[in-house]
């Protein structure tokens, strides 16, 4: 059976490869396995069924309609002149701009694909505008957009928390110090690019300018806060969060900022339904490849791997193994965690690994996979919004992909990163 899993494996990237959309790939590596292992002819089609039948990807559809109203109805503008004020007097200022602008709207909208259709329309051209490189403009509003999955909401720890049983509000919690460490890490590799390449500031620090631009952009701002409170202190559950923050977006951008109409509205709708479609058929075909590999012994052959490389106990070692599999199955299969957590979770059980940290690491090796080639999601929107070569944007964003290297090695290194807020809020 081992052998029939490899090759399964084997033809779920070929078909990646070759261009064919990741639903097709998964639902015809599924049917492949079915065809050549008989006698779950029922088994199957139900694990595809119960991967999306978990109560907390109800809440998927719901954050990505909530994120999907503040982009379409404008609020996204007054987001970006807030971060202006904040950080536009540093040296390379509008791409500082652009960190601070994917950690606000991350906040908003869970996903970085999302993020990125939403700032990188802004940002890359007022970039390339302001005399910055076409290229390294794509890359930093790409690299930037993977902020959006680890600050709350965050549709891959939604995925992760419905794969593994781990508590979302405590994913939540987990995410931020990360997200805000990353908005960091970026930050500052931009200082050292900006310095080497004499890029300026866009003007001085005014008090008064960030007060004028802040009261616009604090109600959409209070969103993820409000979730996070609600969600730490009983107020509502995971799935009630979703419903909030649908009806926090309606009432901002219908009262306060009057922004909303039936056309902006339905946009928002219609893009929401097709994302969230795209996801849980992802799911649900992920679920039922997982469990066949499962069934053919992959998880256990994993878990003996790891023990002949690593046979003493040093865990860290043998989640710096499992992340390098992640990493490596990240660079051509999006998204990453439905289809890999199924095998990589008897092995976690197995080693006691505190499930909230690994749920950091995977979301992460996701924002390394989306910047990553070959595939490399994030680069190929950013480049086609941007109209840039994408070998050139691959090249631009080498620095920013060794800072993230270094970043997960710092997350894996030290779980209290991750670990302290969730274990300090309990």
């Amino acid at each position: 059976m081992l052998g029939l899993a490899a090759i399964t494996l084997f033809v779920l990237c070929a078909f990646v490869l070759i261009g064919l959309p990741i639903v097709i790939s998964l639902a015809a590596s599924v049917l492949f396995f079915l065809a050549f292992s008989g006698g779950w002819e029922l088994a199957l089609p139900q694990q595809t069924l119960g991967g999306v039948g978990d109560y907390i990807l109800i809440t998927l559809p719901l954050f990505i309609l909530a994120g999907g109203i503040m982009n379409a109805t404008g609020i996204a503008d007054k987001l970006f002149d807030f971060g202006v004020a904040l950080v536009g007097w540093m040296r390379g200022g509008l791409a500082h701009v652009d960190v601070v602008a994917s950690v606000m709207f991350g906040g908003m909208i869970g996903t970085s694909v999302a993020d990125l259709a939403g700032s990188g329309s802004i940002t890359i051209p007022k970039l390339k505008a302001h005399g910055y490189p076409g290229p390294f403009a794509a890359a930093v509003t790409a690299t930037s957009s993977g902020i959006g999955v680890l600050i709350p909401p965050s549709s891959p720890m939604i995925l992760y928390s419905a794969v593994t049983g781990t508590s979302l509000g405590a994913l939540f919690l987990a995410g931020v110090v990360p997200g805000l460490l990353m908005a960091v890490v970026m930050m500052i590799t931009i200082s050292i690019l900006a310095r080497r390449n004499g890029w300026k500031a866009m003007g001085t620090f005014q008090w008064s300018e960030v007060i004028r631009t802040g009261k616009y952009a604090i109600l959409p701002l209070g969103m993820p806060g409000l979730i996070l409170f609600g969600l730490m202190f009983g107020v509502f559950t995971a799935t009630e969060a979703g419903a909030f923050a649908v009806a926090y977006a309606l009432i901002l951008a219908a009262v306060v900022y009057r922004t909303l109409t039936f056309a902006n509205l339905r946009r928002a709708m219609v893009d929401s339904c097709i994302l969230t479609g795209e996801v849980l058929m992802v799911v649900g075909f992920s679920t039922a490849l997982g469990w066949a590999l499962s069934q053919a012994g992959v998880p256990a052959a994993l878990a003996n791997g790891l023990e002949t490389v690593f046979p003493f106990e040093n865990t860290t070692l043998k989640i710096f193994a499992l992340l390098l599999i992640a990493l490596i199955a990240g660079m051509v299969l999006d998204p990453l965690i439905p289809m890999i957590m199924p095998v990589l979770l008897p092995s976690l059980m197995v080693m006691d690994v505190d499930l909230v940290h690994f749920g950091v690491l995977m979301v992460m090796t996701v924002v390394i996979g989306q910047v990553t080639p070959p595939v490399a999601i994030a680069l190929l929107v950013a480049a086609k919004i941007g109209n840039e070569d994408i070998i050139k944007v691959t090249k631009a964003n080498t620095p920013f992909l060794i800072a993230l290297f270094l970043f997960l090695i710092l997350l894996t290194l030290f779980p209290a990163l991750s670990t302290a807020l969730p274990n300090l809020l309990k």
